[in-house]
C-alpha cells in the first residue's frame, strides 16, 4: 500500500504503541499477585491513553491508512479507541473491505434502550452519537430513531422538541380510526405495521411515526431489517433523502420491496412442498408435514397482503392531506403501483396455497378409502366363512360325519374353508381389475 511517509512515521509509532501495550499486558497475566484484575485493568487503560491522545490529533484520511495497514485484532483495538463523532468520517475514508468490519452504532445507556440520530451531512444521513439529553439538545435531526425507549428518553424529545411520543408497548392498542391523525399543532401521526420475517420468527412490528417541525420520529419495540436497509442506503449514497419525508416514504418503499421478497420465498417453499404433493404416493406422516409447511406460508402470505394493506391507507392519508411535494406524488404513486402489483402476487399465491392444501388432503382422503377398501375385502372374504364356520360347530355336522373320523371330516372342512375364501378373494380381484381398467387409446389414421 502506497503511503507518505507522515503518515508511514505515524503508522510505525501506533504499531509500536499496539506491541508494547500487549507485551505488558501478556507480563500482567502472568503475574501472580493480590488484586490481579485490578491491576490488570488499571494497565489496560494506562497503555490505550497514549495511543487514544496520538488517535485525537491525526487527520481522519490518515487514520484510515493506518486502519488499512494493521492486521484485524490492531484494527479493531485502534477503531475502539477513536471518539464516535470521529468514526463516520473515518469510516468514509476507508476501503469496503475494511469497511464492513466496524458497525457504527450508537452507545446505549442501556440494552433495552437504543436511541438513534440522524442529520444531513453532505447529501447522506449522519449518525449523532447521542448518550445524555444535552447531546440530544445540540443536535439538528431530520430523522430520530427509537427502539424500546425508556421513559426518559421519550421525556427528553417532550421537553426539547416540544413532541408528543407514544409509548411503544401501547402501539398494539390503538382502534384502526386512530392510526393516522394529525394534531392541533400540526403533528402528523402514522401508524403502521412493518414485517419481520425469520426463520424462527414471523410476525407484524407496530411502528408510530410522528412528523413534527421537519423531524421524523419514528418508535417501536423491535428492530427491523427495513430500517437497517435504510440506513444503509442513505448513509452510502449522496443525496438519497432530503428531508424528514424523504425518510418515511423510503421507508414505506424499502417494506414494499421486503414484502415483495419475503413473497418470492413463499412462492419458492410452496414450488417445494409442490413437488412433494405432486408424488404417486404420500403417506399420512408426509401429508401432515406438508399441511404444517402450507399453513406456516399461508400465515405469511396473508401478513404481507395486511402490510401491504397497511402501507397503502398510510399513503393515501398522505396524499389526501397535502403534506408532499409534487416529487414526492410521484414516488407515492410508484409505490402504490408496486404495491398493486403485489396484490396480484398475494391473490395468486392464496391460490396456489388452497390448491395444495385440497390436493393433501385428497392424498389423506386416498389413504383413508384405501384402509377402508382392506377392511372391506377381509369382511367379505370371512362373511361366508363364519357362516359355514357357525354351521361346522354344530351337532347336524357330526351327524353327518357320522362313518367319518373326527380328524378326516375336520380337515375337510378347514380345506374348504380356506377354497372358498380364496376363491372369493380372486373374485373380489377380478371384478376390482375388470372396474379401473382403462380402455385403449385410439390411434388417429393420418389418410
Amino acid at each position: 500500500m502506497n503511503v507518505n511517509l507522515d503518515t508511514q512515521n505515524h503508522l510505525t509509532t501506533v504499531k509500536n504503541l499496539l506491541a508494547k501495550h500487549k507485551l505488558i499486558e501478556g507480563l500482567v497475566k502472568r503475574q501472580d499477585m493480590p488484586h490481579h484484575d485490578l491491576v490488570e485493568t488499571l494497565v489496560h487503560k494506562q497503555n490505550r491513553v497514549e495511543l487514544q491522545k496520538l488517535l485525537d490529533n491525526l487527520d481522519r484520511q490518515i487514520i484510515a491508512r493506518i486502519l488499512e495497514s494493521l492486521s484485524s485484532e490492531d484494527r479493531q483495538i485502534t477503531w475502539q479507541l477513536l471518539r464516535d463523532d470521529r468514526k463516520e468520517d473515518v469510516r468514509r475514508e476507508i476501503t469496503e473491505a475494511i469497511r464492513a468490519e466496524f458497525i457504527i452504532e450508537t452507545k446505549a445507556r442501556n440494552r433495552s434502550m437504543m436511541v438513534r440520530v440522524f442529520d444531513l451531512h453532505e447529501g447522506r444521513l449522519h449518525q449523532i452519537p447521542i448518550e445524555t439529553k444535552e447531546d440530544l439538545a445540540r443536535a439538528n435531526p431530520i430523522w430520530i430513531d427509537l427502539v424500546r425507549p425508556e421513559d426518559e428518553q421519550i421525556a427528553w424529545a417532550k421537553d426539547i422538541f416540544d413532541v408528543e411520543l407514544p409509548n411503544p408497548k401501547s402501539l398494539t392498542d390503538l382502534e384502526t380510526s386512530a392510526r393516522f391523525y394529525i394534531e392541533e399543532n400540526g403533528e402528523v401521526h402514522l401508524h403502521s405495521d412493518f414485517l419481520l420475517d425469520r426463520k424462527d420468527e414471523s410476525r407484524n412490528v407496530a411502528v408510530a411515526f410522528v412528523l413534527h417541525n421537519g423531524i421524523l420520529f419514528s418508535v417501536r419495540n423491535k428492530e427491523l431489517p427495513v430500517f437497517r436497509l435504510q440506513r444503509l442506503r442513505a448513509r452510502a449514497e449522496s443525496g438519497y433523502v432530503s428531508e424528514a419525508k424523504d425518510v418515511l416514504l423510503d421507508l414505506y418503499a424499502a417494506e414494499v420491496e421486503y414484502s415483495a421478497n419475503a413473497l418470492e420465498d413463499v412462492y419458492a417453499e410452496l414450488e417445494s412442498v409442490g413437488r412433494q404433493v405432486f408424488k404417486s404416493h404420500m403417506t399420512d406422516h408426509e401429508a401432515e408435514k406438508i399441511l404444517a409447511a402450507i399453513a406456516e406460508e399461508e400465515d405469511l402470505n396473508g401478513r404481507i397482503r395486511r402490510n401491504v394493506l397497511d402501507t397503502r391507507r398510510a399513503l393515501s392519508f398522505l396524499m389526501r392531506g397535502k403534506y408532499l411535494s409534487e416529487d414526492q406524488h410521484a414516488e407515492v404513486r410508484e409505490i402504490l403501483r408496486d404495491i398493486e402489483s403485489l396484490d396480484g402476487h398475494t391473490s395468486f399465491l392464496f391460490n396456489k396455497i388452497n390448491f395444495q392444501m385440497d390436493a393433501t388432503v385428497g392424498f389423506i382422503n386416498v389413504n383413508q378409502n384405501k384402509d377402508l377398501k382392506r377392511l372391506t375385502i377381509i369382511s367379505v372374504i370371512f362373511m361366508p366363512l363364519n357362516l359355514l364356520a357357525g354351521i361346522g360347530g354344530m351337532s347336524e355336522f357330526t351327524m353327518m360325519t357320522g362313518g367319518v373320523a373326527w380328524p378326516i371330516a375336520y380337515g375337510g372342512f378347514l380345506l374348504g374353508l380356506f377354497m372358498i375364501g380364496w376363491l372369493t378373494f380372486l373374485g373380489l380381484r377380478f371384478f376390482e381389475n375388470k372396474t379401473i381398467k382403462k380402455p385403449k387409446a385410439k390411434k388417429n389414421k393420418i389418410n
